[in-house]
């Protein structure tokens, strides 16, 4: 599948350069005439392509963010796996706290063979490509915490600005703490940390042909849905989206509207089996899918190769649902756009109906970041969160970076996934030159009722080829996760998704489970 793919292209060069030295191309049939059509449409793509490809392998646009809260997310990070916290969660009834974990807890300086210790270290080599430990010097690790904490390469030592000086020695010294060791000076040349937003970009290029396919069936597909389950595309504030809203639903006493997030793929095209399945399974609550075309390969879209940050997406998103009249927004909480007036906004309070009750969202994979977000900026807003594969947590550990990015392919799946996902210039172009770390990463504490099986499911498969697996279950289970918590030891990435799996069958039971039966607490 990938061979074939990738080869048309120098193909297609070979066969224009061969029809117009070599060969009479007015003496050709129309088969082959139509055939050089195709091939110069392709070398002249794959020359544009090239240019949005040296456009894209430039700076990261973003600078360092804040270093006050890169700081804090770093001690954060530190202190996870540091609270005595039982691996499968412990007696839920003897918690003494609602949300247990290690934020209360002190960086203290470990032994070596401290069993935390030797996990962090274990961890930490993952950002090193899973070198060995020993091979790790003092100035490796100095360049992956500058990068990660200032998205920049380290500077000569007399060249680093003060301020983040302060800051790399102050993490530096909790970190050897952590690691129960202190770091062996000098530098190894012969390994290289992995830095995500700065390291050399890795795009294979596809033909123009792949694209048109994508854009046409994705488009055949809205237009199903449109026709079989009135569900209408529409815009708002730039952020597309198709949405569902049964005639019969009254949002004073039906269920929750449900949001779902994709992922990194083919947008409609990868998720039409599981959204046919939605719109037939749940045809009593409003259903709104989120489009995200940076990340669909829509190479066509005006906005292809323009990601909506942090800050955009949830101002755009929550003013979106507070429109639908699903959630409400106070006037500290409402982020309103330049372009809307004062008219506009007057339709907008029209439509919140009195009792507003959030809505149930449902992410996978990549979209569990837009999730995070949502749950770190505006809590309240959603009110049942399901993560199907979720990238986000342990995203600090390097296992989603290194499996997605860095790895060399050595099966099928890996191969595919590499080349149909990993290296196409839109998705590159996000995780390798917009990726925020510190606001991706989405703790445990931050998810309002975390342990509530009615309000919160998580969803893993034991043979995930990109997140692990287990360390995001323990992770969960070490934090009080046990009933909604559901594992499926043989389930790969995306199976969850699948009609038939096990996984697909336990987010439909829980989608029926709980019903809006009157207002809730703000």
């Amino acid at each position: 599948m990938v061979i074939p793919l990738w080869s048309s292209v120098p193909l297609s060069w070979a066969f224009v350069i061969r029809s117009l030295f070599f060969e009479n191309l007015s003496a050709h049939s129309f088969f082959s005439r139509t055939l050089f059509a195709i091939a110069a449409c392709e070398v002249g793509f794959s020359i544009h392509y090239l240019c949005l490809v040296w456009r894209v392998s430039g700076p990261s646009p973003h600078g360092p963010g804040d270093a006050a809260e890169i700081r804090t997310a770093f001690i954060r990070l530190l202190k996870t796996g540091l609270a005595n916290l039982p691996e499968d969660g412990g007696d839920q009834e003897s918690l003494v706290v609602e949300r247990p974990g290690s934020p209360e807890e002190a960086i203290i300086q470990l032994e070596r063979h401290d069993p935390r210790a030797i996990d962090f270290r274990h961890s930490l080599r993952t950002w090193f490509c899973k070198a060995p430990w020993s091979t790790i010097k003092l100035r490796d690790v100095e360049k992956w915490l500058y990068w990660s904490m200032f998205n920049s390469e380290l500077p000569p030592p007399e060249e680093v600005p003060h301020a983040h000086r302060e800051i790399v020695t102050e993490v530096l010294e909790l970190l050897q703490k952590r690691l129960g060791c202190k770091l062996e000076e000098g530098e190894n040349r012969h390994i290289r940390p992995m830095r995500l937003t700065i390291d050399r970009v890795n795009i294979l290029w596809r033909p123009l042909t792949f694209y048109a396919i994508v854009r046409v069936v994705n488009l055949g597909f809205r237009n199903l849905y449109k026709t079989k389950w009135s569900a209408r595309y529409a815009s708002f504030d730039g952020l597309e989206y198709l949405l569902r809203i049964p005639e019969q639903w009254d949002p004073n006493s039906s269920h929750r509207p449900v949001v779902f997030v994709h992922g990194l793929g083919l947008g409609l095209l990868q998720y039409h089996r599981l959204l046919s399945h939605l719109f037939e399974s749940i045809p009593d609550r409003p259903i709104l899918i989120l489009l995200q075309p940076q990340i669909s390969q829509d190479f066509f879209h005006p906005n292809f190769l323009k990601p909506l940050n942090k800050q955009q997406m949830v101002g755009k998103l929550s003013r979106l649902l507070h429109k639908l009249g699903w959630v409400h927004l106070n006037s500290t909480g409402l982020v309103e756009s330049s372009s809307d007036s004062e008219g506009e906004r007057q339709v907008e309070k029209s439509l919140i109906p009195k009792t507003c009750k959030g809505v149930t969202m449902i992410s996978h994979s990549n979209g569990s970041y837009i999730h995070a977000w949502m749950l770190k900026e505006h809590p309240k807003l959603v009110t049942r969160s399901c993560f199907v594969d979720p990238v986000t947590f342990c995203s600090w550990e390097g296992d989603v970076c290194y499996n997605f990015l860095y790895r060399t392919s050595k099966t099928g799946i890996e191969l595919l996934m590499r080349y149909f996902v990993g290296t196409e210039l839109g998705v590159t172009n996000l995780l390798q030159r917009h990726f925020d770390w510190v606001s991706n990463s989405l703790w445990f504490e931050e998810i309002p009722n975390g342990r509530d099986p009615s309000k919160t499911l998580f969803l893993l498969g034991g043979k995930d080829d990109i997140i692990h697996a287990e360390r995001v279950k323990r992770y969960l289970t070490s934090h009080g996760v046990q009933k909604n918590l559901f594992y499926d030891p043989n389930g790969r990435h995306g199976y969850a998704l699948l009609k038939g799996q096990p996984g697909h069958t336990e987010i439909l039971r829980w989608l029926r489970e709980a019903q809006y039966k009157g207002p809730l607490s703000p």
